[in-house]
């Protein structure tokens, strides 16, 4: 019987990485319904994730870019790699950079699946994990000599669960001369002097629109890390791009990849994980933002401030900035309207 980690092994050194090395052969093993499976998320030269299938004594590997779809609506690439020893299992850890694979290695979720099909170009499987549930089945595509695959999911998602929206046009504020008499029943945020934009973040990258639907990601390299730093999360968030001058001004970002001075500003949260949160009133979107704890080098996630209107006001005058946004607490998110449920009022 031919070594099945022959080219594993080859690839690998095992006085340089922390990898399992085994250097026997794989015996074969009829684990049936409880053959076991691991996702693991690979921070290499790009994010992806791999996933591991039990057969016949190896794992069976694909690199997945944007992770298993969710929804039967998608095929995703998966590109067939060398087998993997049972070991690999366990396996989390840094790959040392030059080194095959090079970068950090998570376990994002394992258990056991059942194999309806295993055929040398089309693979069914029914996975049972803690996180990923559902049956999926790898085709081959052709093209380099059959690594090239896709993995696409064949039954329903969860229910409960929608797709995450192509477009979700900014709700705007309306002018307003003063705050509102009922401070309590609204919540205060900073007014930025910025670009709006909506970030759509799933398997690690991200598509961002502006406040007319035009497609921006490239404009802004710089903020492509936030998606790898939200992954596996999907989610659409609302937020304003800003950079701050030299003498401390907030002005609208710039495209490019400058990223000194360069912030996207948080403000709001539209869907999350399969579930849109367009209808929930605005504490509870800020309370789901909040747990994302969005924070990094170019973005971050400003407080807000329930019945705190003259405070807020004061803070904006303080800090050179055009003036605050009222919410109601009781609001729902209104895509692509100018409602008076928001309320922008100038710090002048």
């Amino acid at each position: 019987m031919a070594d099945r980690l022959e080219e594993y092994r080859r690839k690998r050194d095992a006085a340089r990485t922390p990898e399992p090395v085994p250097a026997e052969r794989p015996r074969r093993s009829r684990a049936g319904d409880r053959a076991r499976f691991v996702i693991q998320q690979h921070h290499a030269r790009s994010l992806h994730w791999d996933l591991r299938l039990e057969r016949d004594g190896v794992l069976v590997s694909w690199a997945v870019p944007r992770g298993l779809p969710r929804d039967q609506g998608r095929n995703h690439l998966a590109v067939h790699t060398e087998d993997h020893p049972m070991e690999y299992l366990d396996f989390s850890g840094e790959i040392p950079a030059g080194e095959y694979g090079g970068g950090r290695m998570l376990i994002h979720d394992r258990g056991t699946y059942r194999c309806e099909k295993w055929q040398d170009r089309e693979v069914v499987v029914e996975l049972r994990g803690k996180r990923t549930t559902g049956r999926y089945v790898l085709f081959a595509t052709g093209g380099r000599d059959g690594r090239d695959w896709m993995v696409r999911r064949t039954d329903p998602p969860p229910p409960g669960w929608s797709a995450m929206p192509d477009l979700v046009a900014p709700m705007r504020p309306t002018p307003a001369g003063r705050l509102p008499t009922d401070q309590a029943a609204w919540g205060y945020e900073l007014r930025w002097d910025g670009t709006r934009a909506v970030a759509y973040v799933s398997g690690g990258r991200l598509r961002l629109l502006s406040d007319a639907g035009e497609e921006v990601t490239g404009k802004y390299p710089w903020l492509r890390p936030m998606a790898e730093a939200l992954a596996p999360t999907e989610v659409v968030l609302d937020g304003v791009l800003v950079r701050i001058d030299s003498a401390g001004k907030v002005r609208p970002a710039r495209g490019g990849r400058s990223t000194v001075d360069a912030q996207y500003l948080l403000v709001d949260l539209l869907w999350l994980e399969g579930v849109s949160s367009l209808e929930l009133p605005y504490p509870q979107r800020r309370e789901l933002l909040d747990s994302l704890a969005l924070a990094g080098p170019h973005w971050q996630t400003p407080p807000w401030f329930p019945g705190a209107g003259a405070e807020t006001m004061r803070a904006a005058r303080e800090q050179g900035l055009p003036g605050v946004v009222a919410k109601r607490l009781d609001s729902a998110y209104e895509p692509g309207r100018r409602s008076r449920a928001w309320r922008s009022v100038d710090a002048s």
